[in-house]
């Protein structure tokens, strides 16, 4: 029975290199995915390309790169990433002066591109932002990009055209996987149970370590061994449909039942009806088993024709926010730290400084949680004042009033940190898949 092996190279955009190069060398892979894009990644890469039209593709790209470029070439294993960002033709430019200073030969990189639907926002201001409810025409205009979540269907047509690496803007998630999935096997687009086994299968590999015990432990009730040295996942999809995930024997980490179940569930809606550009997967009927330590084999996926609609990130500036820090130990460190946030609470409507909003709270003490874990027998408080206002100045304002605590009292305040930076916001409307045109770009050497 045919069976196809898929590395997971990382799980978010800044994540470790040294799991995915421990894959490709020891995995016996026929493929190894970086996913690196979140909602509002992308935003702030369209804002950097904006500064600079070569960037905008994820900041860690030569850095992973250099040392995968040669492990391809030896161990024969294609790469697909998001990488790209908001420059995925940059990116595949960047690949491939990479490889010619490597001295590599006979690389095809192809560049994914028709998600970056920006030029067209005002055609959907009238779509409904989900999280809020309220019209996207009310966030014009702050908007700055806007991004569909497109599916498998460039990367499986960059694959078929003999690309051995594949850099995508902003893709689906687990359609990084559902592709080359989708080229092995020779599914046909309208095949759900298959392409929502694939969704599954590539929904258990985005996220790296997770899966593999990272964001599972928790010491004395879910103990993960090795922690530090934690692999990465490997997923081994049969024709059949059903697929097993596990890590390489010599990795720190734990894949188990409760692990993959975990991950599983993670960031899912609903597990019956999980959008995605592919297919409408359905979890529902997932059966997870042990087939030996390290070993986990799911069944029971399905799924359902895809709903023709691409859900779209769409980033907005939204002002500023302030974090300013400063903090008290010893005998009546807590009173100290009340009496400090009086003082910021009168002098900002004292000297007119205007905010959206204000939180302030005691770093270890009622930060997570506010007042109702609040206790006074401890040793050391940092007091965190934070706001979100239109402007920087007013921002930066509010981070002097606690500065200004240093000598304005109370007594023994140090180490004061005030950090001011800009606010972008994300707001995901739908819009319809036919609005998206996908194409192909090529570097080859």
């Amino acid at each position: 029975m045919k069976a196809i092996r898929i590395g997971g190279g990382a799980g978010y955009a800044g994540d470790r290199i040294e799991p995915a190069l421990d894959l490709m060398e020891k995995g016996n892979l026929d493929y190894i995915i970086f996913e690196c894009l979140a909602e509002r990644t992308i935003a702030l890469a369209q804002k950097e390309k904006q500064k600079n039209p070569s960037k905008g593709y994820n900041p860690l790209l030569e850095y992973r790169m250099e040392k995968v470029l040669p492990l391809y070439i030896s161990k024969d294993c294609r790469v697909i990433t998001n990488m790209g960002a908001a420059n995925p033709v940059g990116a595949a430019r960047a690949v491939k002066e990479m490889a010619l200073k490597l001295g590599l030969r006979n690389l095809k990189i192809a560049a994914v591109t028709g998600d970056d639907v920006f030029l067209n926002i005002e055609q959907y201001l009238d779509s409904t932002i989900m999280e809020t409810g309220m019209p996207l025409r009310e966030r014009y205009p702050d908007i700055i990009s806007a991004n569909a979540y497109i599916g498998a269907e460039g990367i499986v047509r960059a694959l078929k055209e003999g690309a051995h690496i594949i850099i995508t803007g902003r893709a689906s998630d687990p359609s990084l996987t559902v592709a080359p999935l989708i080229h092995e096997f020779g599914w046909e687009w309208t095949d759900y149970e298959r392409l929502g086994q694939a969704t599954a299968a590539g929904h258990l590999l985005e996220c790296g370590a997770q899966v593999t015990g990272g964001y599972f432990a928790e010491p004395g009730y879910k103990d993960v061994p090795e922690l530090w040295n934690a692999g990465f996942p490997i997923l081994e999809f049969n024709e059949n449909g059903n697929f097993i995930v596990s890590k390489l024997d010599e990795a720190g980490g734990l894949v188990s039942t409760a692990t993959v179940k975990e991950q599983l569930l993670y960031e899912i809606h609903d597990p019956e009806s999980y959008l995605t550009p592919d297919v409408i997967a359905d979890f529902s009927h997932a059966t997870v088993e042990e087939i030996s330590p390290n070993n986990i084999l799911i069944k029971g996926i399905s799924g359902n024709r895809k709903s023709g609609y691409y859900k779209t990130s769409v980033g907005y500036q939204d002002g500023y926010i302030v974090e300013a820090e400063i903090s008290y130990g010893g005998s009546g460190c807590m009173n100290r730290a009340k009496l400090a946030e009086e003082i910021v609470r009168k002098r900002i409507p004292y000297t007119n400084l205007p905010y959206e909003e204000l939180k302030i709270d005691y770093i270890g003490n009622s930060s997570l949680y506010g007042e109702k874990t609040s206790i006074n027998l401890i040793p050391e408080v940092r007091l965190r004042v934070a706001a979100r206002c239109e402007e920087r100045k007013e921002a930066m304002a509010i981070g002097q009033e606690v500065e200004a605590l240093y000598t304005n009292g109370p007594a023994g305040g140090g180490g004061v940190r005030v950090h001011v930076e800009e606010v972008i916001s994300i707001a995901s409307i739908l819009i319809p898949e036919a609005d998206v045109r996908v194409d192909v770009v090529y570097e080859e050497l």
